[in-house]
């Protein structure tokens, strides 16, 4: 294995100038810099990051947790997030809790003690339970959440505005004639079901409508949830002529309950997602979504994240980054009712 002096004799420089460009540093002469990258590809040199960390104290890796890799909305998050790291020299090391807080801790905990610079962390539903995330920050790590909020901490974050976006998307169920919609949610241990499920309510009372606690259910993200919860709706004696999903996963069960119920979207009931899935477009009818600029969380947390790494950002209030999403009107919401 090669060795810095090794490439510092190749490149006929000091091992200090090779240190330095290594950093990155701007007082490098180009031509030497162009000498030492040279003989770090012939001699396939690879820096020992971890004597390097442990003398200027960062490890130019950050930690991210997500609570359901099997949801498509988390891998593009992912990648906003990895794109921001690359792009300032970090690498990104990534776990998931399947929303389960005790594997949040654990992560939390394995990430401390490979000295990460810092975490990006999306919630599990935790019940107030969050003294490991407020222990991780004391310890020094700083930490940005992605999309969700957890509850009691203040913390720099950044997601959707997760109220405007119910909102606008139960106002166009309404323009289109739905007066019986109904909504299923994620867990209420989290506040961006909170938010989702208060956006609903504002755009019904709007209307001049009142909440109907029969039109309501609440799902946990998941497809199994939004499959069992759909039937559940479609069955009782008098059904919603509207859905409006809480995520692309229940939406998804959604969908299957449909089939298996033989009602077909939107001519019996129209369906409108919180989510924008890849394969939104797909499936027909293409389905109605709030679309979440998902790269862009991702990419804005990362950057916002390394900031804090790097002193750049010294202000001890929380930042809040609140993005708008968008609208996509496809099939699955707009043929005409007939009045029920």
């Amino acid at each position: 294995m090669a060795t810095i002096k090794q490439v510092a004799k190749r490149a006929n420089v000091s091992v200090g100038t090779v240190s330095n460009v290594l950093s990155d540093s701007p007082q490098v002469n180009p031509l030497l810099r162009a000498r030492v990258l040279a003989a770090i590809r012939e001699l396939d040199y690879h820096p020992d990051q971890v004597a390097r960390s442990l003398k200027v104290r960062q490890t130019k890796m950050l930690g991210m947790i997500i609570s359901d890799i099997t949801n498509p909305f988390f891998p593009q998050l992912i990648r906003g997030a990895e794109d921001a790291a690359l792009a300032h020299g970090y690498l990104l090391v990534t776990f998931n809790t399947d929303d389960r807080v005790e594997r949040e801790k654990q992560a939390l905990s394995v990430l401390r003690g490979r000295r990460v610079d810092g975490v990006l962390l999306i919630v599990a539903p935790a019940k107030g339970d969050n003294t490991h995330i407020k222990a991780t920050m004391a310890a020094g790590v700083p930490i940005v959440c992605l999309d969700r909020l957890p509850h009691g901490i203040q913390v720099d974050s950044v997601s959707t505005d997760h109220i405007k976006g119910a909102q606008v998307c139960v106002r166009h169920l309404l323009s289109q004639g739905h007066r019986r919609i109904a909504m299923i949610t994620g867990s209420m241990e989290l506040q961006t079901a909170q938010d989702r499920l208060e956006g609903y309510k504002a755009a019904l009372k709007e209307a001049r409508l009142k909440i109907d606690p029969e039109m309501l259910r609440e799902g946990d993200f998941r497809l199994e949830a939004g499959h069992r919860l759909t039937k559940d709706l479609l069955l009782q004696r008098v059904r919603p002529t509207a859905l409006f999903v809480s995520n692309g996963m229940m939406a998804l069960g959604a969908i299957k309950a449909l089939e298996e119920t033989q009602l077909s979207c939107p001519k019996d009931i129209a369906i409108a997602v919180f989510d924008d899935l890849p394969l939104a477009g797909v499936y027909r009818p293409y389905l109605t979504s709030v679309a979440q600029p998902t790269h862009e969380i991702g990419y804005k947390g990362a950057e916002l994240l390394i900031q804090r790494v790097e002193g750049k950002m010294t202000s001890a209030k929380p930042v809040r980054i609140l993005l708008e999403a968008e609208l996509k009107i496809r099939e699955s919401t707009t043929a005409k009712l007939i009045s029920p």
